[in-house]
């Protein structure tokens, strides 16, 4: 990856997870702000409707905050308008209760509230319940809002927290679990009567995919952390950086997948014969070895924000890549003679040597290159006026591109 991506990522390292002792604070003196504000504001003797809103939309980010202010406001308002409606046309009763509630949650779905979809009948009934219900109403939405807006006050006063480094920390995990996979997969001898071991390494390799699900919501909190932060100024690359480096991993990890489904399938085949022959045994262990520190070099090239060596990284993941490849042209002759003298199942022995390779082109730092690439011009094509091209430091741009700088 170029060395400017990696310096401007690594600016990210100065924002670490804040505490949790932080994070309470910061709800809490949201919900007393609110309190006291709609105390004045509200004619409602408690109005914990204010408070209880600053809790729910102060987010640990400021999109997610946002968000959710916008939705639970929407909510409430509905919920407020059909129990109006209800309380000219038919009033409370056992019926016009359950009527309520369902159009109240019909009507939920409707508007797109989420979450909040319970928070529109539960509006509806709380106003539909009292006897003077305008001003309810009325005092409800005002709570809402009091509530919403102070809880996004606190936030763009007291930043939320980025979440980038528990992301990394995410990625790396994932990466160093894909690394023991290769290495168990070069250890373990692959010669006969391991059918059942080569199965257990296809289990385990199916076991990447719940991994990746937890790796990407992890990722997808990071992003919204650097969408709206005013802490960071480049939150599209930083967030690109991140998105392109797990879906490498991603593809790498069904790769793995096939491969292992590939070993036990040859297991099965020849049960009475060994895999390989013995230098061909030792060539696929070397590449395998040496891919898996390719896969801990890469994560930590892609989260540098996290272990600031992106440049040591960078060299690491090079020559790795290098010396497998290296490995691989000489298990692919091993392979090309064995299919000669003994021409059964070559298609499999064939097929395991396309996903080593396709395994190493992705890890490559050129391919890493032009995929971020193709996603900051996809995002440039998008922008209305501008695009990211004058955003971008000029530096930059030509590194990725290739040009002088």
């Amino acid at each position: 990856m170029p060395e400017t991506i990696n310096k401007l990522v690594t600016r990210v390292a100065r924002h670490r997870r804040e505490p949790v002792a932080v994070q309470a604070l910061r709800s809490t003196a949201a919900a007393v702000i609110s309190y006291v504000v709609a105390l004045r504001l509200s004619s409602e003797p408690n109005p914990l409707t204010a408070p209880l809103t600053a809790l729910l939309v102060v987010q640990v980010t400021l999109y997610s905050t946002l968000t959710t202010s916008i939705r639970r406001v929407n909510s409430v308002v509905v919920g407020v308008l059909i129990a109006i409606g209800f309380s000219v046309l038919v009033g409370l009763t056992w019926w016009s209760l359950g009527l309520l509630i369902l159009a109240s949650l019909v009507v939920g779905r409707l508007v797109r509230v989420d979450e909040f979809v319970p928070e529109v009948a539960i509006s509806a009934m709380l106003v539909l319940g009292v006897t003077q219900v305008t001003d309810t109403a009325w005092d409800r939405v005002l709570e809402t809002v009091i509530g919403a807006v102070v809880g996004l006050l606190v936030n763009l006063l007291l930043a939320p927290p980025l979440w980038v480094g528990p992301a990394g920390t995410a990625i790396t995990d994932l990466a160093l679990r894909m690394s023991r996979l290769l290495d168990h997969l070069g250890e373990e001898n692959l010669g006969p009567a391991n059918a059942a071991q080569a199965a257990a390494r296809l289990h385990e390799a199916r076991r990447l995919d719940n991994d990746i699900a937890q790796v990407d919501a992890a990722l997808r909190q990071a992003e919204d952390s650097l969408r709206l932060n005013p802490r960071v100024k480049e939150g599209l690359l930083f967030r690109l950086v991140l998105r392109t480096g797990l879906d490498t991993l991603e593809i790498c990890a069904v790769v793995l997948r096939v491969a292992c489904r590939t070993l036990t399938d040859l297991a099965k085949a020849r049960p009475d014969g060994p895999l390989f022959d013995a230098g061909t045994t030792a060539a696929l262990q070397q590449v395998l070895r040496h891919t898996a520190i390719a896969v801990e070099s890469f994560a930590q090239l892609i989260t540098a924000q996290v272990s600031a060596n992106a440049e040591e990284a960078e060299a690491r993941l090079t020559g790795e890549l290098s010396v497998a490849r290296g490995h691989r042209d000489r298990l692919a002759e091993l392979l090309r003679a064995s299919a000669r003298e003994d021409p059964a199942h070559w298609q499999l022995r064939g097929a395991l040597l396309t996903e080593i390779d396709r395994v190493l082109d992705e890890l490559d730092v050129e391919t890493r290159s032009q995929r971020l690439l193709e996603e900051l011009d996809h995002h440039a094509r998008t922008r209305r006026t501008g695009g990211l091209r004058g955003r971008l430091p000029g530096r930059l741009w030509g590194r990725l591109r290739g040009l002088p700088e």
